[in-house]
């Protein structure tokens, strides 16, 4: 039996220890209270909680004075301050201090309960990832499950940079197993025995993110207790993941080029100069090159990345992988759960294939957790499967997918055959569907049809008569 989750609580209020001793036992989790931090700091000496909740200003040792010393002893363990004195200030120097979250006070006690959910799922990924790091070095564990073809074209390409130290550029859809790919390529690296750092950028505050890949000096500013160092530097001589790199913010992308460019940068209020080695592995899910074009991603940049691309499949694009996948993901659960693995039966899995999986790999995992512990017995048949997956939704989902799937496959093929420009050949024929299908939602009525498809009456008539239809 799993054992319960401890928060503990560190607050001079009596009443708002009350108010959260009360709503965290609502949710089955245990808590251990403290009036001061310094309580906590004696206890943290022997024993460790799951989640740690404090006040910002308390008599003593104060809030942050405590985040800092935990985040030197434990810093795997997630604390949300809470202050009845919010400002940006304080907010900023609690999220560079290694803060989980920040809530003001007074604060709605559902807040509370989702946040402190959030910690512990982070936490639990944590170890879970730690753990599997650790399994990977003894062999044990695969580090990609896939044997379609797509999913071999992925790893050649790790073997054949198994020797380099080339920056690699991953793209792919939200949920495809892109950190995944970069941890192998790291592994698989001449830096292999060095550090792996990930930074997800599109998860830190636009604020933050400067101190967090680079660090900063004491006193560069309010809040700034002690020199901290950022990513670039945690990751010398090993490799930097950057994930979601086209959501970097515009003066960041400068620094970025030049780290990349000299091995070299300052940190956040620093006079000297900081020489690193570092391997970037950087990933997006967007078109860098439209986001070129539309001046939001510097072009430099982009090519200073775009060394090696490497293109992860979508999950509906390896439908032979599913079962592979869902049967490690279902035994996971269960190994987690400590009771014995349930299996998917064949027509489960084909509904499996026939749905699209917008979120990919990951979309994938947070079913098979589910039905692994919804499922009444140990088969799980059709109807254990979520609605998302049977409902008629899905099959609109997937067909709205589908199109677009085609519309891919086509133009590959036309730019491997002689012929007009594609889009020459394209757009007329997009465009006589679009207009057939509008008349006939409209039952031929011309301005509905018009508003349908975003036009005014005049174009429409216009393009009728350009494309010749005969409605």
């Amino acid at each position: 039996m799993n054992r319960q989750h401890e928060v503990w609580i560190v607050d001079d209020d009596r009443a708002i220890r009350w108010v959260l001793e009360r709503a965290l036992a609502k949710e089955h989790l245990a808590t251990r209270s403290f009036d001061s931090a310094d309580k906590v700091l004696a206890r943290l000496e022997k024993f460790e909680p799951d989640v740690l909740i404090t006040d910002i200003r308390m008599p003593g040792t104060d809030g942050l004075a405590l985040l800092q010393s935990v985040q030197g002893s434990h810093p795997e363990l997630p604390v949300i301050i809470m202050t009845a004195y919010a400002d940006l200030e304080r907010a900023v120097a609690a999220f560079r201090g290694g803060a989980f979250e920040y809530m003001p006070k007074p604060f709605d006690v559902d807040d509370v309960i989702s946040i402190v959910r959030r910690a512990l799922r982070k936490a639990a990924a944590d170890a879970t990832a730690n753990a599997a790091d650790q399994a990977d070095e003894g062999g044990t564990v695969p580090e990609i499950i896939g044997s379609s073809a797509p999913m071999q074209e992925v790893f050649r390409a790790i073997g054949r940079l198994s020797n380099s130290n080339m920056t690699v550029l991953l793209t792919g859809e939200s949920g495809t197993g892109k950190e995944l790919v970069a941890r192998a390529l790291h592994r698989h690296s001449p830096r292999a025995s060095k550090p792996f750092i990930a930074l997800n950028t599109a998860a830190i505050p636009r604020d933050l993110l400067e101190s967090e890949l680079f660090g900063h000096e004491k006193g560069a500013f309010t809040g700034a207790a002690a020199q901290r160092i950022g990513r670039f530097e945690q990751a010398n001589s090993g490799t930097l993941f950057l994930d979601e790199i086209g959501d970097m913010p515009a003066e960041l992308q400068t620094r970025l080029l030049r780290v990349l460019a000299d091995g070299e940068f300052y940190r956040v209020g620093g006079h000297e100069p900081v020489h690193v080695d570092v391997r970037v592995i950087a990933a997006t899910h967007q078109h860098l090159e439209e986001r070129v074009r539309a001046g939001q991603f510097r072009e430099d940049l982009f090519h200073r990345l775009n060394v090696i691309r490497l293109e992860l499949p979508p999950l509906r694009a390896r439908a032979d992988d599913l079962e592979a996948l869902s049967d490690h993901f279902l035994r996971t659960t269960a190994t987690e759960l400590k009771v014995e693995s349930k299996k998917l039966l064949p027509r489960a899995l084909d509904v499996m294939r026939r749905f699209n999986w917008p979120g990919n790999v990951r979309q994938l995992e947070n079913i098979c957790r589910r039905v692994m512990i919804m499922a009444p017995s140990r088969e799980i048949d059709v109807e254990d499967l979520p609605s998302e997956l049977t409902a008629d939704g899905a099959l609109v989902a997937s067909t709205e997918h589908d199109w677009e799937t085609a519309l891919r496959q086509w133009a590959e093929m036309r730019t491997r055959s002689p012929g007009p420009p594609i889009l020459e050949e394209a757009m007329p024929r997009f465009e006589t569907t679009m207009i057939e299908v509008a008349l006939k939602a409209t039952r031929g009525r011309r301005q509905e049809a018009a508003k349908l498809l975003g036009w005014g009456r005049n174009t429409l008539t216009r393009k009728i008569k350009e494309l010749n239809l005969d409605v």
